[in-house]
């Protein structure tokens, strides 16, 4: 193999881990974000843990964020607006980021 090759390689290898990585945290931070909407909704237990599942499936609908913001939105109906739930997304993905590196 030549060295244009192992680059070629390399890069490609970095992409999908990337890509790999974004996936996990986009899934950690819609788990976690159900999980606080479930509260917010007075679930706890087993009935949280389900409710966090379904946020996490909304995501598969569509690509993009809006897709979840949508679910939790409209299950939470006014118990929290659109910035504190979309502020809520975004602190909440630096925090699933965080998990997944410290179990790397």
């Amino acid at each position: 193999m030549s060295t244009f090759d192992d680059r070629e390689n390399a890069f490609e290898n970095k992409y999908a881990h990337d890509a790999e990585m974004q996936f996990k945290a986009e899934a950690r931070r819609n788990k976690l974000l159900g999980l606080w909407a479930a509260e917010l909704l007075g679930k706890s237990g087993d009935d949280a843990a389900e409710y966090a599942k379904e946020v996490i499936r909304s995501d598969f609908e569509e690509a993009g964020d809006e897709d979840v913001y949508r679910k939790v939105s409209g299950d939470l109906e006014g118990r929290a607006d659109e910035q504190t739930i979309r502020a809520k997304m975004a602190e909440l993905m630096i925090e699933a980021k965080a998990q997944i590196m410290n179990e790397v």
